[in-house]
C-alpha cells in the first residue's frame, strides 16, 4: 500500500519557476531512488529527473537539463522538483514513483500512481 502524493504543481506563465513536491509513504523498504514523470492528454507519460536516496545521484532527461534539478529529504521520504524556465512544452501532469534503471530504460516501481499534479504553462 504504497500512497505517492504529488503537490506543488499550478499556472504559470512561460519563464516561471515551480517546485513540486511528493511524499511517500507505506511499503518503501526497496526503493533506492524516486523520479519525477509527467504526462499530457493524449500523450504517453515520459521520464524528467531521478534521484537515488542514498548518494544523491542525479539524471535528467535532455529535455529539462538545466532548467529543473531533483532534490530528495530522506528523513521526510520526500523528493522536489525544482522547476525553472518554465516552457508551455512542460505541461503536463506531473508524477512521481520509485524509479530503476536498466540500460537507456527507466522504471516506475510501484504499480500505483499517485494523483499527479497539474503543471500548465502559458506563453
Amino acid at each position: 500500500q504504497v500512497q505517492l502524493v504529488e503537490s506543488g504543481g499550478g499556472l504559470v506563465q512561460a519563464g516561471g519557476s515551480l517546485r513540486l513536491s511528493c511524499a511517500a509513504s507505506g511499503r518503501t523498504f526497496s526503493r533506492y531512488a524516486m523520479g519525477w514523470f509527467r504526462q499530457a492528454p493524449g500523450k504517453e507519460r515520459e521520464f524528467v529527473a531521478a534521484i537515488w536516496w542514498s548518494s544523491g545521484n542525479t539524471y535528467y532527461a535532455d529535455s529539462v537539463k538545466g532548467r529543473f534539478t531533483i532534490s530528495r529529504d530522506n528523513a521526510k521520504n520526500t523528493v522536489y522538483l525544482q522547476m525553472n524556465s518554465l516552457k508551455p512544452e512542460d505541461t503536463a501532469v506531473y508524477y512521481c514513483n520509485a524509479v530503476s534503471v536498466h540500460g537507456s530504460s527507466w522504471y516506475a516501481l510501484y504499480d500505483y500512481w499517485g494523483q499527479g499534479t497539474q503543471v500548465t504553462v502559458s506563453s
